[in-house]
């Protein structure tokens, strides 16, 4: 029978218990062991400090190591917990997912069907969307874990392959990217990633209102893709380009406006504004227009289509200055 270990990293979110629940009360073989890795800068001090999200494992609390991950990211914290995993497969979970009420049966028939040239099988993500209404912005978002290549929120790998590999690469500061990265190299490695039949939900989170100007921060790994995976990444790793031209001619405009006024040339601010104005307000209706349109997401959406531009467009920038001397991958054939 095929044998595996379980890396959940977590900042100890109200979630976790949940997933840990979801996983305790899965049907099928046990997992060899569970690897939590607190990534709360402060739990490198109290790396025991979860309570109740232990006390739902059940007969698996035998089975689960907590690690103190330091606060430096997932993909650090799924490193973590790597290293402290012997047997051959390693699945991944995110601390807001729950898993299916038969995953750990699915789960070895998934890896039990693994050719031996497959170092991956994702697992299927579905986001339940709210019924009578539109999703929100944010529920749309979430609802693209669903369509995404590669993501950690369920993804399982050999062991050695991932160690042969590197493991994560910890410049991947957020859960942004650093699932894909890792795929496109041990793709270019010569293995293969496949998609299995275990299913895992993602529910959608609370989110504040300026949630999606958060999100721009991941405008700066996008630019270490491109360092490190060239310029056509996009379609090496099936992902969706987003607006970022757009919102660097949005916040070009804007600049230009603010600028132009200040000296004096009038006319020529007034039309950079125009041009701000109109790719601002063609930014809020492709967000709105598949909304609920209450108006509290009208409000958010005005309000966060303002901000969003300029976030993604210094992020994007930084990201570039930040990375500017990182090489690019280099296929090393296993």
């Amino acid at each position: 029978m095929t044998s595996y270990a379980v890396v959940i990293p977590t900042l100890v979110r109200d979630t976790l218990a949940d997933c840990l629940a979801a996983l305790a009360a899965a049907t099928g073989p046990r997992p060899d062991g569970i690897v939590l890795v607190d990534d709360r800068p402060g739990a490198v001090h109290a790396p025991d400090a979860l309570g109740h999200a232990l006390s739902v494992l059940g007969d698996l609390r035998a089975r689960t190591t907590v690690l103190a991950g330091g606060g430096h990211g997932p993909a650090a914290a799924r490193n973590t917990g790597l290293r402290a995993v012997t047997a051959p497969w390693v699945a991944f979970l995110d601390d807001d997912v729950q898993v299916g009420p038969h995953w750990c049966a699915q789960l070895v028939r998934d890896l039990s069907e693994a050719s031996p040239d497959t170092a991956g099988v994702q697992g299927v993500i579905t986001v339940p969307l709210p019924e009578g209404r539109r999703p929100t912005d944010w529920e749309r978002r979430t609802a693209g874990l669903a369509r995404a290549r590669w993501i950690t929120a369920d993804m399982a790998y050999r062991t050695d392959a991932l160690k042969q590999a590197g493991g994560f690469d910890e410049r991947f500061r957020r859960a942004f990217r650093e699932d894909a990265d890792l795929a496109l190299r041990l793709l270019d490695a010569g293995w293969r990633i496949r998609r299995g039949h275990r299913t895992t939900l993602h529910p959608v989170r609370p989110a504040s209102r300026w949630a999606s100007v958060g999100q721009q921060r991941g405008n700066a790994d996008d630019a270490l893709m491109r360092r490190l995976h060239g310029p056509d990444w996009w379609d090496k790793a099936v992902a969706p380009r987003g607006r970022i031209r757009r919102h660097t001619a949005i916040t070009a405009a804007g600049t230009a406006a603010c600028v132009l006024g200040a000296t004096g040339h009038r006319r020529a601010a007034a039309v950079c504004a125009l041009g701000w104005a109109a790719g601002t307000a063609e930014f809020a209706r492709a967000r709105i227009a598949p909304g609920p349109r209450t108006r509290d997401e009208v409000t958010t959406m005005l309000a966060t289509s303002v901000v969003v531009p300029p976030a993604a467009t210094w992020y994007r920038l930084a990201g570039a200055w930040r990375h500017r001397n990182a090489h690019a991958w280099r296929e090393v054939p296993r």
